[in-house]
């Protein structure tokens, strides 16, 4: 039995154990964990009228669409149609594709650099608090990570063979991650490319042939639903939330394209209207992923990656063009900078956007500690235990910027930790030993983060170690809300007399926290943000007088159609802010 053989059966446990870990963290308490509620609602939604899946519309009566592709959102519509409507049913898919992405992202490594990388990246991505945050939740970009890494897998399959079928399976997946969180998906593209066009067999003129199917059959498949969709007559299809003009391209390419670089984004129009939304990153800025609550998020292992990166290139100079451990530099450092770029440039930032930045660090730093371990000079190891040193002191610095859950111990363990690796790996003996040492030293910090998120029971929309004021913002929101809104639902039913629509909300984001509980259809007035041109005032009068709801809840608002309501409605006293209430009768919309 050869030493590979031998080493098959421990890399497979090992694995294993990895891949248990990862589905305790993503799934533990699913049942209870925090929704983000307007997706919820949307799935309800699809999970009652094929019309309503095919269409992904937000409410039950398919009045409007969500104000993104429904990708991932019919995965979980299909789960809660199989299991019924629960917290538990709408996070599964996310968690089994959390546990997927680490599988296909073991298989990537190992591919390039064997399957020591293999494991240790897996494991990185595994803990990353950001990709645990994620998983716990009912967010698209699980599914989208989960695709775009089957892409480079599809790629990295072709660096062997050059089978043109590889490629156009990676423009496939590609194009369906396109359905799950829309353009994200495109930026991997340059990754995808780069690495191929570079590392890839054959002349360069074949390369650039399959590269150019690839990327075609990604356009072609990402745009196939939008287009279908497109050619339905507006009548038979809900309103296109985020469009101006009824656009699934408006809808996709500015709203959640262009208009997210420069211009107020969806949440912060929302937040305009009073309800202070909590968001994280602060200001676009180049190191807005490396403080606050998105260095809790991403930052720990992000200038190690940084530096591995640059240094793993250059001192690729001189092996062949195809060695396989460039092109994993050349994947994931692509990979890195393109969205890293993308996120430091957007108008604000979800803190689960930067699990899609995991995958990228994880597989640099699998991929650089087996290099490093295998070249024997001194240089290499001094520059190992510099980059181990300085890692740590930024990890303790992160740690001491918290305000919540990161224990006393943790700033002194990684800094000792860190010490005892520097120095064995500068003494040049035990340097297998000091490598471990240092992976424990720099990986103690994000899994202290990740183990936060599953012992409080925290969900996507949270952040390890956040700051208190997030905290109460989201379990106001997401928590405290709901809650609410269940004990008001009798009453709610009772002054509903009848109606069709249990009543008419300003914002989808908003009617959603009504319409979820008990699948009750909730006129979004305006869609997400409360401003968008659905329904019309004259379809708001109609409804009006036809009695298909009485109760109003809206912005203080110049809006026409709330204006309208203000003006014929009766306002409804103590109506908490700030919202203003009225209640309708089919009288008041007489001509």
């Amino acid at each position: 039995m050869t030493e590979g053989e031998a080493a098959r059966p421990r890399h497979t446990g090992l694995l294993a154990l990895v891949l248990v870990v990862a589905g305790f963290a993503y799934g533990w308490r699913a049942q209870s964990l925090p929704l983000e509620p307007y997706y919820a609602a949307a799935v309800r939604a699809m999970a009652g009228s094929w019309h309503d899946f095919a269409f992904g519309a937000f409410d039950p009566a398919g009045t409007v669409t969500l104000d993104k592709l429904p990708g991932a959102f019919w995965l979980q519509a299909l789960s809660v149609r199989a299991f019924g409507v629960s917290t538990w049913a709408i996070v599964l898919p996310q968690v089994v594709e959390g546990v997927l992405a680490v599988l296909v992202l073991y298989r990537i490594v190992r591919r390039l650099a064997g399957p020591a990388a293999g494991l240790i990246a897996a494991a990185v991505l595994a803990v990353s608090p950001a990709v645990v945050a994620l998983d716990r939740g009912n967010i698209s970009d699980s599914l989208m990570i989960l695709l775009v890494l089957l892409a480079a897998d599809a790629v990295c399959g072709a660096l062997a063979d050059g089978r043109w079928w590889r490629l156009v399976l990676a423009g496939v997946w590609v194009g369906l991650a396109f359905q799950a969180k829309m353009l994200e998906a495109w930026l991997v593209l340059p990754a995808l490319a780069v690495t191929y066009l570079v590392a890839g067999p054959g002349a360069i003129g074949r390369r650039l042939g399959q590269a150019v199917v690839g990327g075609a059959v990604a356009i072609t498949v990402s745009l196939s639903w939008m287009v279908a969709v497109s050619l339905v007559p507006a009548g038979s299809r809900p309103y296109v939330d985020g469009s101006a003009g009824n656009s699934l391209f408006e809808q996709v390419f500015v709203y959640n394209g262009l208009g997210r670089v420069g211009e107020a984004s969806p949440l912060q129009v929302l937040a305009g209207q009073g309800i202070g939304l909590v968001t994280v990153g602060g200001a676009p800025s180049p190191v807005r992923l490396f403080v606050g609550d998105l260095g809790h998020e991403i930052g720990w292992l992000l200038p190690l990656a940084t530096a591995v990166v640059v240094l793993g290139v250059g001192g690729a100079r001189g092996r062949p063009r195809t060695d396989r451990l460039r092109a994993g530099y050349l994947l994931w450092g692509t990979w890195l900078v393109v969205l890293g770029a993308a996120f430091s440039a957007t108008s604000t930032i979800n803190g689960y956007y930067t699990a899609a930045l995991a995958p990228a660090v994880a597989g640099i730093v699998g991929i650089g500690v087996v290099d490093l371990r295998r070249r024997e000079s001194r240089t290499p190891r001094v520059v190992t235990a510099l980059l181990v040193a300085a890692s740590a002191g930024y990890a303790a610095w992160l740690l001491t910027s918290v305000t919540l859950g990161a224990p006393a111990w943790s700033v002194p363990a990684v800094l000792v930790l860190a010490a005892a690796a520097a120095g064995l790996l500068l003494a040049g003996r035990w340097v297998r030993v000091g490598l471990g040492v240092g992976a424990v030293a720099l990986l103690l910090a994000p899994t202290l983060g990740a183990a936060e998120i599953v012992a409080r029971g925290a969900g996507a929309l949270d952040t390890p170690f956040e700051a208190r004021e997030n905290v109460v913002a989201i379990d106001r929101l997401f928590v405290a809300t709901p809650a609410l809104v269940r004990k008001t639902l009798p009453g709610l039913q009772e002054a509903r007399g009848g109606a069709p629509d249990l009543l008419a909300v300003q914002s989808a984001a908003v009617a959603s926290v009504f319409s979820y509980p008990d699948g009750d259809e909730v006129l979004p007035i305006g869609g997400f943000t409360g401003t968008g041109p659905s329904p019309s005032l004259d379809q708001v009068r109609a409804a009006i007088a036809g009695g298909q709801f009485h109760l109003v809840l809206a912005f203080p608002s110049a809006d026409p159609r709330i204006a309208w309501i203000a003006q014929h409605c009766r306002p409804l006293p103590d109506t908490p802010p700030p919202f203003h209430g009225f209640y309708c009768t089919p009288a008041d919309a007489a001509p």
